[in-house]
């Protein structure tokens, strides 16, 4: 099956030519662990039982990820018995086995909570419905161990994704190294050999398999710090970080979520937002985002509550007015 043309992967679609319902994003400039609990709270009546928190944990020393002790203090005060979630990497390296992804895992100082690699045992399928290229997914077996899901995310650029968001986190992020990221990045057998509109409604079709298995029981917080338009899988030898920090996000909606940051990079002044505008339109990332919307994941129009000011309703304009300029 061919992607369909003109798709707008690369076209930025301006928040008043969009249609449809509202979702709430929730909105804070605090970044630091009582920021990060605080907007946790305004979505956590969504997840019960036993709670997986789906972290992308970086490789070897990577210098961009979420801080260690945020997701801590979250999982001491307000997440008790949750475990951090991850899968093994396709790509070659350190991630692509159980014992080099513990050996990595204790390097990042990942050790204060359970960490369960949902493909240490395998993998498993689930159903993607009304998908263009897949009928199913294989994820780690362990993800039906859980009842609910936080995906928690560095919100960043992406070599091949153009931004990395909460769609990409569990879209490759909870694929199986062996078959499921396989399922998404190769064709015909060849890796990284398809049409990037394509790559993105893969990633997206993945993403859907899991937020349909937890239904209601899943919730989106993106973190906008130390923004480099490369992903956290590329470790010490990511870009220079050059796009300024912005706040945290948290939805029940994950293309609310998605889209109000990106809506955030493209309401920066031209020399902030550029190096990350050029990465998400050069790889087609847009997509992701209307994709979603076409496989009915969620709104791309919300109300952005800004609870450091007594929830009043923003624009993303007004959520960067504060960005601390860079010298490029």
């Amino acid at each position: 099956m061919k992607p369909i043309a003109g798709t707008g992967g690369e076209c930025y679609i301006p928040y008043n030519e969009r249609s449809g319902a509202e979702s709430v994003v929730y909105f804070t400039r605090d970044l630091s662990a009582d920021g990060l609990e605080k907007l946790y709270k305004r979505i956590s009546s969504h997840l019960t039982g036993k709670v997986a928190i789906k972290v992308h944990t970086g490789e070897r020393n990577g210098p961009n990820i979420i801080p260690r002790p945020w997701v801590k203090q979250l999982t001491d005060n307000a997440l008790p018995g949750a475990a951090i979630v991850e899968t093994n990497s396709y790509y070659e390296g350190e991630r692509q086995t159980t014992e080099g992804h513990r050996e990595v895992l204790k390097a990042n100082d990942w050790t204060f909570a359970p960490v369960d690699i949902l493909d240490e045992d395998g993998a498993m399928m689930l159903p993607v419905k009304g998908g263009k290229w897949l009928t199913e997914m294989s994820v780690g077996k362990h993800i039906v161990n859980y009842d609910s899901l936080l995906v928690l995310t560095h919100f960043k650029g992406h070599t091949l994704g153009g931004f990395g968001g909460s769609n990409k986190n569990i879209g490759i992020g909870c694929a199986d190294g062996k078959i499921g990221k396989g399922m998404i990045h190769a064709l015909n057998g060849k890796m990284w050999g398809m049409n990037k509109e394509e790559f993105m409604e893969r990633i997206t079709e993945s993403t859907k398999s899991v937020t349909d298995h937890f239904g209601e029981k899943i919730v989106y917080i993106n973190v906008m710090r130390n923004m480099s338009v490369s992903c956290d899988c590329e470790g010490v030898e990511a870009q220079p970080v050059v796009t300024p920090n912005v706040g945290i996000c948290a939805s029940v909606d994950i293309l609310a979520a998605d889209q109000a940051c990106v809506d955030m990079i493209y309401a920066m002044p031209p020399h902030f937002r550029h190096a990350m505008v050029e990465r998400i339109e050069t790889r087609h990332g847009l997509r992701q985002l209307s994709y979603m919307k076409e496989l009915g994941m969620g709104n791309d129009r919300y109300q952005l509550i800004d609870i450091d000011n007594n929830d009043a309703i923003i624009t993303a304009a007004d959520a960067v007015d504060h960005v601390v300029p860079f010298e490029i």
